[in-house]
């Protein structure tokens, strides 16, 4: 805690934490003295140098003591008392270091300062031999531009080097010697760089020891590999080398480079030499060592490894050789048994395939899964394999493959990259003449291959930690023995392979335990760990520390020690005064140090001594010293070397101990003094957790790892339960593994209660609790330990009373059974100690303070887990013991690792009502089913989808449950109240957690675990129906209400059909989305759209699997009203289109029909499919018929009209085929009477009279026969009838104009929202203005008092927005009918015939829709009547035609005439423009063309002088092809503009008044009309005369247009002068 928050009971001890006390090495009994002189300042970090030390207290200051020959002034010699370093004042210091005679120091921006003695260039500053004060040094990377500063972590310093470690987790060096880890040889280094062999790297911790380095290193994942060089970049050997016996090949990486291992004397530094890959701990030493290794680990090891991250090979920790020696006749493996693990080991790989499990370990650690990086690197490798396999046969090369990946991770993981050589310069660089030796060298080599010691390695648990060192595969080809392949094939069968067992969430917020620990440096005392004497120029890993946990490393004088999780330390070195804490030699590979007490969690080495910090019984940290001893005795100093590490006794009674440092002369511990218990509590907590972890290690690899290890365990079921139980306790172990770690480092710290991982993180540790709880009860209900085969059992039995050591149980007699429970359920015991420590802490803080709320939280969260975990263990031994007496042919079928059993009516508490006289019911809860039980048979009920609701009494149910489900429904009659109370609560609350998934959410919020009394009735659930009819077999996963799909859901059935959408009490019913397979033509039908009562109701998209698309309305699955529907594609047989009314599933009622392969377009009357009633025909050909129909033929009375204008009246029999009497018109007015027989177009019988008229009575007949068009056609109001009633019907009624208003009002504000929310979900159909447009619909105009144009222009805006979106019902019919007139007259219904037919058409919908308008607005006056004007908006109005004020017309009242045109035109013509007009310029297309000419023509013509002054601009911007304006009201405006900016202008050239006649305006007019070159002139004229309304006809814009026909015509005729 920083200082200014410690609450007042802290405050007072302050003064009591970080006690600084030095003592002299090597006397055992001297007392500590206190370091006197900081002023009560606490002290949170110490170092050691040679003659001095440097100490860093809270507030971030640095103080120096002892000899400080850099320093100038009286302190230089000897400061006995801490001297403040004044240049880092302000500068807060977050750590220090000491090296032998320098000093550095980081600071909270990760600046480094150096100072002290720089003979070597150890401060980093060049041609200066001390620096006297803290200099910063600046570190910058050069690899990124610009040049950035690099922040430091952590400082390490030795006697000519230093270390920095970055934030990224990189190493930078400074200093002289091979120490540094750079590619140099020249020294000191002065500007400090990075260590680029572990750029990329994750390390976790430096440490200098005098002239050698270590890193701590995180493990790569397998994926991250680097390259690998297949020769030495040194020697150009091979790295790996094969060696053919007699029935087996041995692989070694054993590589051993002959160059830069002998290093002159004089010149210690300029030398090079290659990092090999070494054997395993001590080349080729033989087991020779002291007896006393031959701990009985080596069976721990010889186990098929538990965890990924890491389990040693198969040698003792202790690193003595397997007793199996490799000679060149030899098989490598000493007995049978051996050889069986070996194989085992071997198929472990292809396990995984072979069980079939869920369980597959993540390719993250397996290489086997992972191809080698291609290229020339993998080529020796691949062809062994190759030819392995043509001998082997494939699955044991698979194994072999993965034994060779493993080398290649090895050489990935410690191969120099080779692009390094060039920059090794130096004596022994390997150049073209060094080639020959290099040669010799290796058949020299190869002849020593097999006399090297070997140590056999369990490849699978090898390959987990990359680590492989030499492995031996069957002889090639006929060589195999048979014998050896059945073993292999047979252990492949049942070994049991383990999941990882570390999480990365926890590895990111915790220290990691999967570590490994590279050294480089001086190396003639063994202190680099690597098994020799040879110097190493850049980092090697220290390969027999793989896979052992190490968290912490110190480098003593010519000594390294390594601290693992399990407490132990591991130290290599020099050990001439016994400081390695043991007596084994060789000490060139790490060996265990005998240290008493109960588990090391802090070391320090000295120069020649080292010093152990162990846990106590009271928990009070003990120290102990290894190393020289001075005892004085009459006055004669001796020195002894310790034989193992001693006991400071004199330390004990200081206070706690929090760290401990050591270096030259003087040892010096930090202690604290334990205040209202807090810090006793710390060191509890942390000292019992260590001691956990190490328990769980015990359990895992002397239980765990054998007995997954073994050949048989049992079923398939039960090898899954086990393996799911192992490897979740696996990873609760690591995860505790990892709190302790951090728990030691928390100790050497500030100590703040806030900052402990229990309470920062306490979600990690309550879910792997809660995972291992449900794993191991898992394995409990299904039978437990008893399931396992006998191999297994005996094993467990064999070792009983190691099991009760572990458990702790000490009574006698116990059960193996109960043993196990024991031991597998021991974890849980250590939540209720974390709960009871974070109490003492809290006790320590005041009560209001922040601290103790979060301790206080925090323990009673571990608390009720502790509670529940222990409910959940009851519930399994309940469900394990009803299990035990329930009938054996149920159990198999109910029985489920998750079901627990919550109640069950065994005691005839529950009856079913109605149950006959002799029948057996009887009801079992579990926690996700009811199971209702009978004589033979038995029901599951799933919860989730299970309702239950009390009787009342009085229904005579007295004590009945009502149980409902989706396809039962029955009563439960219980004999009591209390057990109708019980069961009801039961089956409610099962129901609610089985609803809510896990029962373990409430931990995280304090209090949170009360439970609701009643579930829900509507929710989300997945149901399989079995008896419903329609439903059988279909599963719904989806909202359900009271045992029925109610909401959105998705149901599919067993055969392929699928519903997804909303659902009603049980039945599709809304919007959604149906799919049925089509068998024979592999496709799916598919309809999208409304559905009512589980049946296709409403407008939909129905998409047949046959290509045909049907788009309109449907009711009771069958198309009924509106619709179009398209068959084929253009390129397919038989393309066409129909769009019109159906009745259940036919087309009936008024229809087009496009066939597009014949060029025929049919407009008319349909009746079950056929063409019955009138009609008309159209061709590309441009025939035209109309008339009658049956039975799709013509039929009857029609009338026939070629391209020509040759017309046929009379009878028809069939298409196109002329029968019966008739009269047959040629265009030059010449007609034939009389009987007609045959096909039009193929020759015609006549028989009949020729009449040739007078040419007078042409002119008159001509038109005649024309104007009789249309006659026999469909009237135009009896056309789109469907589409009129189905807006009538959005409006609520029945049938036109019969309905209640407001109820149509309501129905539109329904409309609008129900597809305003289906159109949320998915944004992109709306656009910004669209939503505009809906929400300024939502306000209905509103109409009070007389009628005015106010109102009418506002029922004008309101239509055209409606009209503006299809979601509202006016929109969607104005849609509706622009589609099918396009349709109608859009391609082969461009046929100038059908004009009259398209602008009747327009005229009847405009009728149409007013009718529905007025029905709404029901104040709008009927067609034809006018709102009179407000009396001031005519005053002035002069017209141009009289002098006078315009009274705008004869009639007595003036005003607007209301009409449909004037209302509905607006909004409707725009869309129907194209295709209309279109009929109007085939329609006129010969008039158009001499007119076209004619303007032409008379355009070369120049102006006169008299109409010179005329504009002519008006008309540019009337009826031009891009023109706006659409209705004939707008047009005719502008005609009206045009008259009178003519008369402007004349009127202001003449200067007077002047009045226009007729006579005067229509040569200029026709002059600006010629001007003006308008095209289409006629279409135009014609459209608005078809389309005018008709009240303007007479008016002043009547007139107006008359004279714009006038011109049109006059032009045409040319009879200009």
């Amino acid at each position: 805690m920083d200082s200014q928050e410690r609450s007042s009971e802290e405050a007072e001890g302050a003064k009591e934490r970080g006690l600084v006390y030095v003592w002299k090495a090597g006397s055992c009994s001297i007392t500590p003295e206190r370091l006197l002189g900081l002023s009560g300042k606490t002290v949170l970090q110490a170092s050691l140098g040679t003659n001095h030390g440097l100490l860093l207290t809270e507030g971030g200051e640095v103080y120096s003591f002892g000899k400080l020959p850099w320093r100038s002034g009286p302190e230089e010699l000897c400061a006995n008392s801490p001297i403040l370093e004044k240049a880092l004042l302000g500068q807060h210091v977050i750590t220090v270091a000491a090296g032998s005679f320098h000093n550095g120091a980081v600071t909270e921006g990760g600046v480094v300062y150096m100072w002290g003695n720089n003979s070597a260039g150890q401060c980093a500053i060049a041609n200066q031999l001390y620096v006297p004060e803290p200099q910063p040094i600046s570190i910058s990377d050069s690899e990124t531009s610009p040049l950035l500063s690099v922040r430091i972590l952590q400082l390490a310093c030795g006697e000519e080097h230093t270390l920095a470690l970055s934030l990224s987790r990189e190493i930078w060096a400074w200093g002289s010697g091979c120490q540094l880890g750079l590619i140099t040889t020249t020294f000191p280094v002065t500007k400090p760089q990075k260590v680029e062999h572990l750029a990329g790297r994750v390390v976790l911790q430096i440490a200098c020891g005098a002239y050698h380095s270590l890193a701590l290193v995180q493990c790569l994942p397998v994926q991250e590999m680097k390259p690998i060089p297949e020769r030495c970049n040194h020697c150009s050997q091979l790295l790996i080398t094969m060696t053919d016996k007699e029935d087996h090949v041995i692989i070694s990486d054993s590589h051993c480079c002959p160059l830069g291992v002998a290093l002159a004397d004089n010149q210690p530094e300029n030398h090079v030499f290659c990092p090999s890959l070494e054997t395993l701990e001590g080349k080729s030493v033989t087991s020779s060592q002291s007896e006393d290794c031959q701990k009985p680990l080596v069976e721990e090891h010889r186990l098929v490894a538990l965890e990924s991250d890491g389990a040693s090979v198969l040698s003792s920790s202790d690193g003595q050789e397997d007793s199996g020696i490799s000679s060149p006749g030899n098989i490598l493996f000493p007995d049978k048994k051996e050889v069986k693990e070996y194989l085992i080991s071997l198929s472990d790989h292809t396990l995984n395939e072979t069980l079939g499990k869920k369980t597959l370990p993540k390719p993250k650690q397996v290489s086997a899964c992972i191809p080698g990086p291609p290229g020339a690197s993998t080529s020796a490798l691949n062809s062994l394999v190759a030819s392995c396999a043509s001998a082997v046969g494939v699955r044991v090369a698979a194994t072999y493959e993965a034994g060779a990946l493993s080398l290649k991770k090895v050489m990935n993981f410690y191969g120099t990259p080779s692009n390094d050589s060039g920059s090794q310069s130096g004596s022994g660089s390997p150049g073209p003449e060094a080639l020959k030796d290099s040669r010799e060298e290796q058949v020299r080599l190869e002849s020593m291959q097999g006399k090297k010691s070997s140590s056999l390695v369990d490849i699978r648990e090898e390959e987990s930690e990359g680590g492989s060192r030499r492995l031996s595969l069957p002889g090639l080809l006929s060589q195999v023995s048979p014998r050896l392949l059945r073993k292999v094939g047979r252990a492949k069968m049942r070994t049991v392979a383990l999941t990882p067992t570390y999480s990365g969430e926890a590895d990111a917020l915790l220290p990691s335990l999967r570590t490994e620990v590279w050294s480089w440096g001086k190396g003639k005392d063994g202190q680099l760990g690597h098994g020799d004497v040879l110097p190493r120029l850049q980092p090697l890993c220290v390969k027999s520390l793989d896979g052992k946990e190490v968290i912490h490393l110190s480098a003593g004088g010519h000594h390294s020690l390594a601290l693992t999780a399990k407490s132990q330390v591991y130290s290599w070195g020099s050990n001439s005064s016994g400081q390695l804490g043991h007596l084994n030699s060789p000490t060139t590979v790490p060996r265990l140090a005998k240290v008493c007490g109960d588990g090391v969690w802090t070391t320090a080495a000295g120069p020649d001594y080292s010093l152990f910090l162990a846990d106590e019984e009271d928990f009070q940290p003990g120290l102990y010293y290894s190393g020289q001893e001075t005892t004085t005795e009459n006055n004669l100093s001796e020195n002894n070397s310790t034989k193992s590490p001693v006991l400071l006794l004199s330390c004990s009674k200081i206070g706690y101990i929090s760290n401990v440092i050591a270096g030259g002369d003087n040892c010096l511990v930090l202690v604290d003094k334990n205040i209202m218990g807090y810090i006793a509590s710390l060191h509890e907590l942390a000292s019992t957790e260590r001691r956990f972890y190490f328990r769980l290690s015990e359990i895992k690899s002397q239980v765990l790892r054998p007995l997954l290890g073994l050949d048989n365990l049992g079923n398939a079921n039960t090898i899954q339960l086990l393996q799911e139980m192992a490897s979740r306790f696996s990873k609760l172990c690591y995860l505790i593994g990892q709190h302790g770690a951090s728990l030691s480092s928390f100790l050497h710290g500030v100590k703040e209660a806030r900052s402990l991982a229990i309470l920062k993180h306490s979600s990690l540790f309550l879910d792997s609790y809660t995972e291992y709880c449900t794993s191991v009860t898992n394995f409990l209900v299904m039978g437990g330990f008893t399931l396992l085969a006998k191999p297994a059992i005996d094993f467990l039995s064999k070792n009983q009373e190691l099991l009760q050591k572990l458990s702790e149980k000490n009574e006698e007699n116990l059960q193996l059974v109960e043993v196990l429970n024991a031991l597998f359920f021991m974890p849980f015991g250590r939540l209720h100690n974390y709960a009871r420590t974070l109490l003492k802490l809290a006790t320590c803080f005041e009560v209001a303070s922040p601290e103790y709320q979060k301790l206080q939280d925090s323990s009673s969260c571990y608390e009720s887990l502790a509670v529940l975990l222990s409910r959940k263990r009851k519930e399994a031994e309940y469900t394990l013991g009803f299990w035990k007496t329930f009938p054996g042919k149920m159990t198999d079928s109910l029985r489920k690792p998750d079901r627990r059993l919550i109640c069950e009516s065994s005691n005839r508490g529950l009856s079913l009502q109605h149950a006959g006289r002799f029948s057996v019911n009887w009801f079992i809860l579990f926690n996700d089913a009811l199971v209702h039980a009978q004589f033979s048979t038995h029901h599951i009920f799933s919860l989730s989808t299970l309702w239950v609701e009390a009787l009342s009494e009085e229904a005579g149910n007295v004590n009945g449950l009502k149980i409902t489900t989706p396809e039962e429904q029955f009563i439960l009659l219980s004999s009591t109240p209390q057990e109708k109370t019980k069961w009801l609560r039961a089956i409610s609350q099962a129901v609610d957690q089985a609803l809510r998934g896990t029962s373990d959410l409430f931990l995280y919020g304090a209090g949170g675990n009360v439970s609701r009394q009643e579930p829900p009735i509507s929710r989300s659930a997945k149901y399989t129906f079995y008896k419903d009819s329609r439903f059988k077999d279909a599963v719904y996963d989806g909202r359900w209400l009271s045992g029925k799909p109610h909401g959105r859901g998705t149901l599919k059935w067993a055969d392929g059909r699928m519903y997804s959408g909303t659902f009603r009490t049980g039945l599709e019913d809304g919007y959604g989305e149906y799919r049925v397979p089509n068998k024979a033509l592999n496709k799916d039908d598919h309809y999208v759209g409304y559905w009512k009562e589980g049946k296709m109701c409403g407008h939909g998209v129905y998409s047949y699997a046959t290509g045909e698309v049907y788009e309109g309305c449907f009711q009771d699955n069958m198309r009924h009203g509106h619709g179009l529907l398209r068959s084929g594609k253009l390129t397919s047989s038989s393309p066409s289109m129909f769009i019109g009314q159906w009745t259940m599933d036919k087309k009936s009622g008024y229809g087009v029909f496009d066939d597009i392969t014949r060029g025929e377009k049919y407009m008319g009357m349909w009746q079950d499919d056929l063409c019955q009633g009138n009609g008309v025909v159209v061709t590309q050909f441009g025939l035209y018929y109309e008339g009658a129909f049956s039975t799709n033929k013509m039929m009857g009375t029609g009338i026939l009209l070629s391209e020509d204008d040759t017309v046929y009246e009379g009878e028809f029999s069939d298409n196109w085929t002329l029968s019966g009497k008739g009269t047959l018109t040629l265009p030059n007015g010449d007609y034939i009477e009389g009987l007609f027989s045959g096909e039009w177009g193929s020759g015609i019988k006549i028989t009949g009279t020729y009449f040739k008229p007078s040419l007078y009575e042409s002119e008159k007949d001509k038109p005649k026969v024309l104007r009789k068009l249309g006659i026999l056609a469909v009237p135009p109001d009896e056309k789109w009838k469907a589409v009129f009633e189905e807006c009538w019907n959005q409006l609520g009624c029945e049938s036109p104009g019969q309905g209640d208003r407001w109820k149509a009002w309501d129905n539109i504000a329904v409309a609008l929202t129900t597809n305003r929310r289906q159109h949320k979900d998915s944004p992109e159909l709306l656009s910004r203005s669209h939503t505009q447009t809906l929400e300024s619909l939502e306000f209905i105009p509103q109409h009070i008092g007389a009628f005015t144009l106010e109102k009418y222009e506002n029922i004008k805006k309101y239509l055209i927005k409606a009209c503006d979106t299809p979601l509202h019902p006016l929109g969607k019919l104005v849609e509706t009918l622009v589609a099918v007139y396009r349709m109608t007259y859009v391609g082969v219904g461009a046929n100038r015939r059908l004009l009259q037919e398209a602008v009747r058409e327009i005229k009847s919908y405009l009728k149409r829709i007013f009718q529905l308008v007025r029905f709404l607005f029901p104040d709008l006056p009927e067609e034809g009547s006018t709102i009179p004007f407000v009396a001031t908006e005519t005053k002035g109005r002069r017209s141009f035609c009289s002098g006078k004020s315009d009274s705008r017309s004869e009639s007595p009242e003036p005003g607007y005439v209301v009409t449909s045109f004037g209302l509905l035109l607006p909004v409707l013509l725009p869309r129907l423009y194209p295709p209309l007009f279109m009929l109007y310029a085939l329609d006129n297309e010969r008039e158009e063309d001499i007119y076209w000419e004619c303007v032409l023509r008379l355009n070369k013509q120049n102006d006169t002088a008299l109409l010179s002054f005329l504009g002519v601009q008006a008309l540019i911007c009337f009826c031009s092809p891009n023109s706006t304006t659409f209705t004939p009201a707008d047009k005719l405006k502008v005609i009206q503009q045009t008259f009178e900016e003519i008369s402007q202008n004349v009127l202001e050239s003449l200067q007077e008044d002047f009045l226009w006649s007729m006579d005067d305006l229509f040569p200029v007019f026709l002059y600006v009309v010629l001007r003006a070159r308008i095209r289409n002139l006629g279409s135009e004229v014609h459209l608005i005369e078809d389309l005018m309304d008709p009240y303007l006809q007479h008016g002043e814009q009547g007139i107006m247009f008359t004279t714009l026909k006038a011109c049109y015509y006059q032009i045409q005729h040319e009879k200009l002068t």
